[in-house]
C-alpha cells in the first residue's frame, strides 16, 4: 500500500504542472494549449503503442469508439479547454483550489456503484468544504483588481473552473463504470487507447479551428509567441502529466482502496498549488491558505466517513 501511495504522490507531482502550463504559455490562447498538449500526447501514445496496435484496434467495437470519444472530449479537451482558461482569468490557486473538489464530486456522482454512505452522513465534510469554497471565492473577487483582470472576466474565470470540475467528474465515473463492465481490457490498454483516441479528436479539431482562423495568430495581449518552446512545453507536460503521471496513478489504484485513492487526488492540487506559487514567488494570502485546510479536512473527513461508515449507515440506501 505504501508503495501505491507513493506512486499517487508521484502521479499528482506530475498533474500539477498542468495548472501552471498557462502561465507558462500565456501567450497562447487556451484553446491552441489544449489542442497542443493533447496532440503531443496522442503522437507519444502512437509510438508506445505501435507494437501491438493492430491488435488493439481489432477488439474495439462502435460502442467502445463512441467511449473513448466522449472521453477523449470530456476527460481531455473539454476538459483542460476549460481548466486553462480557469487559470488565465481567475488564477492558479482559485482554478486549483476548485479542482480540488473533485475527491467529494466523484464520490457524490458515484455514491449508488460503490454502496457509499447516505449524504446526510457527510455533513460536516460537505459543510467544511462549502466553507472552503467561499473562502477562495472571498479572495479571488477581494484581489479581482490587483490581477489585472476585471471581475466579470475572474467569475467567468471561475465558472470555466468549476465546468472543468464537472468534465472530470462524469468522465471519472463514467469511465470507472465502463471498465468494470469491459474485465477484457486491461488498464493500460484502455489507457493507450484513451490517449490515442484524444490524440485523433485534437487533430481533427486542430484543424477546423485552424481553417476557422482561430489558432496561430497574433498572441494574447501583445505577447511575443515562440513556437519552439510551445511545443516544448506541451510535449514535457504530456509526457509527464497524460503518459507518466496516468501510469502512476493505474499503478497507485491497484495497490490502495478506493477510498483512499481518491484522498490521493489531492497531491495534484497541492502540488499544482506550489508550483503556481513559486512560479509567482509568492506565498498564500489568508483567506487562500484557509480554503486549502478547509478543503483538505473536508475531503479527508469525507474519505474517513466512508472509511469507518457508522454501523446503521451500512444499511440505510443512499441518499
Amino acid at each position: 500500500m505504501w508503495y501505491g501511495i507513493l506512486c499517487g504522490l508521484l502521479a499528482g507531482a506530475f498533474w500539477g504542472t498542468i495548472f501552471v502550463m498557462p502561465r507558462w504559455l500565456a501567450a497562447f490562447s487556451p484553446m491552441e494549449l489544449a489542442l497542443g498538449r493533447y496532440l503531443a500526447y496522442g503522437l507519444i501514445t502512437l509510438l508506445l503503442l505501435a507494437p501491438r496496435l493492430n491488435g488493439l484496434l481489432g477488439r474495439l467495437t462502435r460502442d467502445d469508439c463512441k467511449v473513448l470519444l466522449r472521453h477523449a472530449l470530456a476527460g481531455n479537451i473539454v476538459y483542460y479547454l476549460l481548466l486553462s482558461t480557469g487559470v488565465q482569468l481567475a488564477g492558479v490557486a482559485a482554478a486549483s483550489l476548485i479542482i480540488g473538489l473533485l475527491p467529494l464530486s466523484v464520490t457524490l456522482l458515484g455514491r449508488r456503484d460503490h454502496g457509499a454512505l447516505p449524504l446526510r452522513h457527510l455533513a460536516w465534510p460537505l459543510a467544511l468544504v462549502v466553507a472552503g469554497i467561499v473562502c477562495i471565492n472571498i479572495d479571488v473577487f477581494t484581489h479581482a483588481n490587483g490581477s489585472g483582470q476585471p471581475w466579470p472576466m475572474v467569475a467567468l474565470g471561475m465558472l470555466c473552473a468549476f465546468g472543468a470540475l464537472l468534465c472530470w467528474t462524469w468522465y471519472a465515473v463514467d469511465n470507472a463504470r465502463f471498465l468494470k463492465r469491459n474485465p477484457h481490457y486491461s488498464g493500460a490498454e484502455w489507457s493507450g487507447l484513451y490517449g490515442l483516441s484524444t490524440g485523433v479528436v485534437a487533430l481533427a479539431l486542430a484543424v477546423v479551428v485552424y481553417a476557422c482562423g482561430g489558432v496561430g495568430g497574433a498572441g494574447r495581449d501583445g505577447l511575443a509567441r515562440d513556437w519552439l518552446h510551445f511545443w516544448g512545453v506541451v510535449t514535457m507536460v504530456a509526457l509527464g502529466a497524460s503518459v507518466v503521471g496516468n501510469q502512476l496513478w493505474n499503478i497507485a489504484c491497484r495497490r490502495v482502496p478506493v477510498t483512499l485513492s481518491g484522498q490521493l487526488l489531492l497531491f495534484e492540487i497541492l502540488f499544482g498549488l506550489l508550483y503556481g506559487f513559486i512560479y509567482l514567488r509568492q506565498t498564500p494570502r489568508p483567506l487562500e491558505l484557509a480554503a486549502i485546510v478547509l478543503l483538505i479536512a473536508g475531503v479527508a473527513g469525507s474519505v474517513w466517513r466512508h472509511a469507518r461508515p457508522p454501523a446503521a449507515a451500512l444499511q440505510a440506501p443512499p441518499a
